[in-house]
């Protein structure tokens, strides 16, 4: 992350996030303006550049704002006072366990880009729609998942402790982001991407984990169902102004939906994702996703983000650069095998 702290910082933003709604003046996303809209030299709007998708709009919408879509002025102001509370209430807080050692230094300032009661736009209600019977949800801290009800975790061969580094979650071994998707939920920090676009293809290029997405627009088909990716595999069509990009084929590694950063369900191989990014102007872009996924979800759902244009780099994602946590927890875990087996 950009100051390079880890994993236990977000327990905070998931209570953040999910406890706070969107506060700036912006109303409803208007069509594009052909005099506002940069483009390329093929017509094409212009993407490029890094783009900022922090928020504090949540996921889902408060269950007592109904179907209200949007906050008024006075309401989002309110609610911009509360969060900006709330990250100060962190710095004043007792230190403690590292689960909870990070104040709001380390996290994106608390931000608002809209005026929407929730990311989530359909269903009307803004809520996540019913999964379907039998499916797997996961759980847990953002280092290490279970299934629901299975407390306490219990590792390879039945065991109550870490063996290994493949014992811990994928996040916290760096090889996913918990907020880098696709699709991209906010979360904690790093919240940036960085488009780069020819008129074959567009690359997204996130710096949560660094990860690259490269994004075929001539009409190749997607690769066999046998090849499986981390973030999918993507192909990309202008529908007019507006780019959609379709991905399938994601690796049963991970989740088919994460609702936060410590929990999600379904498998990816059976997620079909839509996304679509529109510039606004020149410092605006929407995205938006739909997530089709019938072996986990009762019906498809869609979510719409504003991005923000930044004037920042990407940066390094160094994130395990001088961190022995993983060591340490090992470390620990060895110590407690040696207790338990003592106390016996």
């Amino acid at each position: 992350m950009r100051n390079r702290t880890f994993a236990a910082l977000c327990f905070t933003v998931a209570w953040l996030t999910a406890t706070v709604a969107p506060a700036s003046a912006q109303t409803a996303s208007r069509p594009n303006e052909p005099s506002k809209v940069p483009r390329g030299a093929d017509g094409r709007p212009n993407l490029e550049g890094v783009w900022d998708f922090r928020s504090i709009t949540p996921l889902e919408r408060p269950k007592e704002l109904g179907n209200k879509e949007w906050l008024t002025a006075e309401e989002a102001a309110a609610i911009e006072r509360k969060a900006a509370a709330s990250a100060q209430a962190q710095d004043r807080r007792t230190p403690g366990d590292v689960a909870g050692a990070y104040n709001s230094f380390w996290m994106d300032a608390v931000s608002a880009n809209s005026r929407r009661t929730s990311i989530i736009v359909d269903p009307p209600d803004g809520r996540l729609p019913p999964t379907v019977p039998g499916t797997v949800r996961q759980e847990g801290s953002y280092g290490e998942h279970w299934t629901a009800g299975e407390r306490p975790v219990r590792y390879r061969g039945g065991g109550l402790y870490p063996e290994g580094p493949e014992d811990r979650g994928l996040a916290e071994r760096c090889l996913v982001g918990f907020n880098a998707g696709p699709p991209l939920i906010p979360g904690g920090y790093n919240q940036n991407i960085q488009i780069v676009q020819t008129s074959s293809h567009v690359v997204i290029l996130h710096e949560m984990v660094h990860d690259a997405r490269i994004v075929p627009l001539d009409g190749r088909p997607h690769l066999p169902k046998t090849i499986q990716r981390w973030m999918g595999d993507a192909r990309g069509r202008w529908d007019g102004d507006t780019l959609v990009i379709e991905s399938a084929n994601f690796t049963d590694k991970t989740l088919s939906f994460n609702d936060s950063i410590q929990s999600g369900m379904g498998t990816g191989t059976t997620l079909h994702l839509t996304e679509r990014l529109r510039r606004v102007d020149a410092g605006t872009l929407e995205y938006s996703f739909t997530v089709n996924d019938p072996a986990t979800f009762t019906r498809p759902f869609t979510g719409i983000m504003t991005l923000r244009k930044s004037d920042e780099p990407i940066f390094e994602y160094a994130c395990h650069e001088a961190n022995y946590a993983i060591r340490n927890i090992l470390t620990g875990a060895r110590k407690e095998e040696a207790e338990a087996k003592g106390a016996k």
